[in-house]
């Protein structure tokens, strides 16, 4: 099975291709403007070096969120446009989910009791988040969250690992919990799509192209841009 998989929910823009569950081919751009202006590219780019064309694919994946409103607008309106075009099935991955998945596959000395808390970065010091075990059951569901340095006493005295864009910004903050681990510049990727794309199409577990929208989980709230000082 040949799945594209399409990754915009972060500041990173990245498109990889799984044959069977497996990644074969990846292209990831982390620059402003990427997903608008270059996602289409990094489309192209993958299923050539692939050797392949649109319609040897059997799906497209993406990530549904929660993430940026205008990522993820971007990148489920491609993935939607490609499956109707070619008339295949659409996936759909939970951001968290994946990014936590991802983080395990690549960390597998963690403790057994560990809890793994992957963070997505919603601005100042909010963030999209959720707590899962080792073996990604949910311990704390998915929300919208500003974080304090005791947003996690509430939780059991393991280890806990941070992780993602979002994730960054509390490493001072943490610093002094010999228990909370933060691990930095660990980013999302389309790769970290693979294996659930896999599991979801081998169950046909497809969205609906008319009705699917993407899990923003709270309101886009557009930003004034700032007046220009008279004379400038």
């Amino acid at each position: 099975m040949k799945i594209l998989q399409i990754e915009t929910a972060t500041s990173v823009c990245s498109v990889a291709l799984s044959v069977s569950g497996k990644t074969t081919h990846l292209a990831e751009l982390d620059e402003p403007n990427a997903h608008a202006a270059k996602l289409t590219r990094l489309i192209e780019k993958v299923v050539k070096e692939a050797s392949l064309t649109m319609a040897d694919l059997d799906a497209v994946a993406v990530s549904k969120g929660p993430g940026s409103y205008t990522g993820l607008r971007i990148g489920v309106s491609t993935a939607k446009g490609l499956c109707y075009g070619l008339d295949i099935p659409l996936i759909a991955i939970d951001s968290l989910y994946s990014l936590a998945d991802g983080f395990r596959q690549l960390n597998t000395a963690l403790p057994d009791r560990a809890l793994i808390c992957p963070m997505i970065d919603a601005r100042r010091l909010e963030v999209y988040t959720a707590v899962y075990t080792k073996d990604l059951v949910l311990k704390q569901a998915t929300k919208a969250q500003i974080i304090d340095p005791n947003y996690f006493d509430g939780l059991p005295d393991v280890p806990l690992v941070l992780f993602g864009d979002g994730a960054d910004k509390f490493k001072a903050m943490f610093a002094g919990k010999e228990h909370i681990q933060v691990v930095s510049d660990f980013r999302q990727s389309a790769a970290f799509l693979s294996r659930l794309a896999y599991a979801a199409f081998l169950t046909s577990d497809f969205e609906d192209l008319a009705y699917f929208e993407p899990f923003y989980l709270k309101d886009f709230v557009p930003t004034k841009p700032k007046k220009k000082k008279e004379g400038v």
